[in-house]
């Protein structure tokens, strides 16, 4: 059975800022330098294995899958399709919006000129169809953002919209997601 790792980004400076980051290419704090740092020392501690880096083209996914490529040595490379969701309108506004929490629960909204949920679940699936061949001769750490994580998420369970829109995942956490057989 193969598996794969799954980090989220450091803090960013709208993470600080409670703003909607989406596809916005904002950098990290130092203190989500400092994150990545501590993580990277963590997967050495924890003996965590894989064999290569795949990070969204976002500056605050690259950094932080930098420090960890810098600190364990494993390449890394930039995959597209773990760029953050796209959310329109919404970019830069706050992240606890009460119109764009209510937005997140219709998986057919594009937020004006952005990607819907529909959109997104089928970019992340098709990717995750493709991994689940790859893991079984390697085994990858993606490093992406919060909206990756949720549609990875429920790749592998089932939930309501609401549960997919509110879940949720912390600056530099780390997860690791087994394929079934």
């Amino acid at each position: 059975m193969g598996h794969f790792y799954f980090v989220r980004h450091g803090q960013s400076v709208w993470n600080v800022e409670n703003k909607i980051c989406g596809a916005t290419d904002i950098a990290l704090t130092e203190e989500g330098h400092r994150q990545a740092d501590a993580l990277a020392k963590k997967i050495l501690e924890e003996k965590i294995q894989f064999d290569a880096i795949l990070c969204s083209p976002l500056i605050r996914a690259r950094d932080t899958a930098g420090h960890i490529s810098e600190v364990t040595g494993v390449p890394l490379q930039v995959e597209m399709r773990l760029v953050e969701q796209d959310f329109g309108k919404y970019e830069g506004t706050p992240r606890d919006g009460e119109e764009f929490q209510l937005s997140k629960e219709n998986f057919l909204d594009s937020f004006d000129g952005g990607e819907s949920m529909m959109r997104l679940g089928q970019r992340i699936y098709n990717f995750l169809d493709e991994l689940k061949e790859k893991s079984e001769d390697k085994t990858y750490l993606l490093v992406a953002h919060n909206g990756i994580c949720r549609v990875i998420c429920s790749y592998f369970q089932d939930m309501t919209n609401r549960e997919y829109a509110r879940m949720g995942m912390g600056n530099c956490e780390i997860r690791r997601f087994d394929f079934p057989d």
